[in-house]
């Protein structure tokens, strides 16, 4: 058996074995949870917010929540889990963690106006939309770094495309719950708490599954002990710095290829954030035709009921495209690959604009499906490719900086955007969002991919 040197190791190393495809799909299982919970949340969490009282300006405001706490969260949850050995495993009480705290913000949330006698219904959901988007950070950053931990270059692709079709899964269901419900007897009508029946009993079923799905991983899946991922990845380097030093250390000398990524993700997940802000609110408005106070009307449920379906569209088209993406990118290589999808998201959000039969939405969620699939694989599979042994946790939570930046610039200037530039349409920041996702298309071509070339080299 041939040995190779692993860069940032002071070791040689052996190659890593290849799993089966039943390991791989057992150890990315917990991905199904979280995205089940993630769907619930980016379908809904604008109009049960709306049903609170926030205003369509105000949305980004609280939605900018979310990534403020993953731009925080990720770093520390991927440095300490690149630390952690104990008999639950490295990566794996992260996820435990996660998944209790994430359960528990879905059940909550919809229940936000029970307690309004302590704090404003807004804010009490404010607080859990916090709450959830933390715990899913907690839970889900460890995943990105054990798919890199236990899965060589060659079938690392692969490894992120099982991934990626799991999410699309837990997506589709979870977008989807909440119309089959309502089609199946749960209350459309938000009566005094401000949140129907049908959007209530998808988030109770959403920590369900969430916890279950997480619980698959954690008994149907190994990690390397330590002895083990020092075969196969080297001793890393001893450092000094502990701690929060550290992590600035390891900011400061991030690899060259995440430095040309952050510029893809700054593009891709600007215009994600506008999507799952302002989608309903644009259908609503521009699409069904809705004007005046119509918020807690039936209409706007419908129109609700309708992006979540056509979100579950695209997490379809994801999950199905997503095991397309070793052959796509067999042909078109990693960059090419990724540059395809963002192209055709980009044209899908812009076709929103001259939707005027809310069916035709379906048509348009293809390509943001396409889009999406590649935003969750093509990214990771580029970088772990460049990132030195005992670092992936770390460097995979840095680049998630690269992921809550662009929302939270959005955050700040998109309802203000939306409000005084577009006069209060914010179908205008979708067709802004579709813009950004073809930018992002002609920025990844310029992104070295050392793992391409490591492969090509034979050396992986």
């Amino acid at each position: 058996m041939s040995l190779s040197t692993n860069s940032g190791s002071s070791t040689s190393t052996l190659p890593k074995p290849r799993l089966s495809l039943s390991q791989i799909f057992f150890m990315s299982f917990g991905f199904l949870g979280i995205q089940f919970g993630f769907a619930l949340q980016n379908g809904n969490t604008s109009r049960i917010l709306r049903s609170f009282g926030a205003d369509v300006d105000q949305l980004p405001m609280f939605w900018i929540v979310a990534p403020l706490v993953g731009m925080i969260v990720q770093p520390l949850i991927g440095h300490y889990s690149d630390k952690t050995w104990n008999k639950f495993g490295r990566r794996k009480p992260y996820f435990l963690v996660g998944a209790l705290l994430s359960s528990a913000a879905l059940l909550f949330l919809p229940n936000a106006a029970f307690l309004s006698s302590i704090l404003p219904a807004l804010w009490t959901g404010a607080g859990m939309v916090m709450l959830m988007d933390a715990s899913f950070n907690v839970a889900m950053e460890p995943f990105r770094a054990l798919v890199a931990d236990n899965l060589p270059d060659t079938q690392r692709t692969s490894g992120f495309a099982v991934q990626t079709f799991l999410i699309g899964v837990g997506a589709v269901v979870g977008s989807e719950l909440p119309s089959f419900l309502a089609k199946h007897g749960f209350s459309q009508d938000p009566g005094l708490s401000g949140v129907a029946d049908n959007i209530r009993y998808s988030f109770y079923i959403g920590a369900a599954v969430f916890i279950a799905a997480i619980l698959v991983t954690v008994f149907m899946s190994r990690e390397y002990t330590p002895s083990e991922y020092e075969q196969y990845h080297g001793k890393p380097a001893e450092t000094e710095k502990k701690g929060l030093s550290q992590i600035f250390s390891d900011f400061s000398n991030m690899p060259k290829t995440m430095k040309q990524l952050g510029l893809v993700q700054f593009f891709s997940w600007f215009a994600l954030f506008s999507m799952w802000v302002f989608t309903t609110d644009a259908v609503a408005t521009h699409v069904y035709g809705l004007t005046g106070d119509y918020v807690k009307s039936v209409a706007y449920n419908d129109a609700g009921n309708k992006v979540s379906s056509a979100f579950g569209t695209y997490n379809l088209v994801a999950a199905l495209y997503a095991l397309m993406l070793p052959l796509v990118a067999k042909f078109l290589g990693r960059k090419g690959t990724h540059a395809f999808s963002l192209f055709a998201g980009g044209i899908g959000l812009i076709s929103i604009y001259f939707i005027k039969d809310p069916a035709m939405l379906t048509y348009s969620m293809i390509g943001i499906g396409l889009a999406w699939a590649s935003i969750l694989a093509m990214p990771y599979v580029i970088l772990s490719g460049s990132i030195p042994a005992g670092k992936l946790g770390i460097y995979m939570g840095i680049f998630n900086f690269f992921i809550t930046l662009p929302q939270i610039i959005n955050g700040i200037a998109g309802g203000w955007i939306v409000k005084h530039l577009y006069n209060g349409q914010p179908i205008y920041a979708i067709v802004l969002a579709g813009f950004f996702m073809l930018c992002g298309a002609v920025s990844v071509l310029f992104v070295y991919d050392a793992g391409a070339i490591k492969i090509k080299q034979g050396k992986d």
